[in-house]
């Protein structure tokens, strides 16, 4: 099932969309028609930390591996805040964020952006998505639904009101594979491992899955390089960029870094936050820990510009989690 827009159709309808948008969001008009990628580079990568939390080891892991791949194939490298969902925002975690791009002397090819900045454009893809037919509206709880992993399509032919639902997508029975750089190939049927999936809450929360996909798109990214937490994440964003008729990106799943308790590095599991204060100690580990040849202390600038120059996939340790423990 796909829409029925070609590419080239949607990207311009979605253009003009944008351009009648009113002027009180916090980004402008012409920033957000500068998002449409009209001339994709060849390659362009991004870190696309969650605010959760401060950032931590595993998070620099993905941030240093997303940005020397980037460089070394003389790609962008793009920064965005994935803050769609505001109740779990830490109070601090985005300075914290901004402070560690700047600590680590990081140096993106735009402007961070913020995606609670821009909410009207995924009720843009969705009132598209709608028009199409490939969602449909959800009145299911999560206590209706108990334990089941796998979602029934209770709802999807009650063709109830959107207003006050939640809102799920489409999918099909059939196989959605790819290769990951690193993780070999992965495959999934949706319908029988998960079922028709959320894109926005029935509290009006817009759902990782849509806003990811959305962003991607608009942003003109062509290579993802992040945890390998959200490996099983990835089918149904090709998924819905099928259906949306975006172009297909390339993806690299790094191991996770672990703690002695044998649970990935993560703000639930109260990770350290990164000392700022070590920022050339913690990049050298961080370099380290992707199996790349060691870089000398120096300032964090030179020490990323010599890992670029070394850089080389396949020395990343494969499986999904990296050997050690880390705090």
């Amino acid at each position: 099932m796909t829409v029925k827009n070609s590419p080239a159709e949607f990207a311009s309808a979605f253009a003009q969309q944008l351009n009648r948008l009113p002027e009180k969001y916090s980004f402008s008009l012409a920033q957000r028609r500068n998002n449409v990628p009209l001339n994709r580079c060849s390659y362009s990568g991004r870190f696309a930390p969650s605010p959760t939390g401060p950032l931590h080891f595993g998070s620099l892991i993905t941030a240093v591996a997303s940005y020397c791949d980037a460089r070394a194939h003389q790609g962008r490298w793009l920064v965005r805040v994935e803050d769609t969902d505001i109740p779990r925002i830490y109070p601090g975690s985005e300075d914290h964020i901004l402070a560690s791009i700047e600590a680590f002397q990081f140096d993106p090819d735009a402007e961070i952006i913020f995606q609670k900045d821009r909410l009207d454009i995924y009720e843009s893809v969705l009132d598209q998505l709608k028009k199409e037919g490939l969602v449909y509206a959800c009145q299911c709880t999560r206590k209706m639904l108990g334990s089941n992993a796998i979602y029934a399509g209770t709802c999807r032919d009650l063709q109830l009101d959107f207003q006050h639902q939640a809102i799920r997508v489409k999918v099909q029975d059939q196989p959605i594979c790819f290769d990951d750089r690193l993780q070999g190939l992965h495959c999934s049927n949706l319908e029988h491992d998960l079922g028709d999936f959320v894109l926005k809450r029935r509290d009006g929360i817009i759902n990782y899955q849509l806003a990811v996909v959305v962003d991607d798109y608009l942003q003109g990214i062509t290579h993802v390089v992040r945890g390998a937490d959200l490996l099983d994440n990835t089918e149904r964003q090709i998924w819905l960029g099928q259906l949306l008729g975006y172009p297909k990106l390339s993806y690299m799943h790094l191991p996770l870094a672990m703690n002695d308790q044998g649970q990935k590095l993560s703000k639930q599991n109260l990770a350290h936050a990164l000392d700022l204060t070590k920022a050339p100690e913690l990049l050298q580990q961080a370099i380290q820990a992707l199996g790349q040849p060691q870089v000398d202390l120096d300032r964090p600038e030179v020490m990323l510009k010599q890992a670029v120059t070394q850089w080389n996939v396949d020395l990343i340790p494969h499986g999904q989690q990296l050997c050690g423990t880390y705090l």
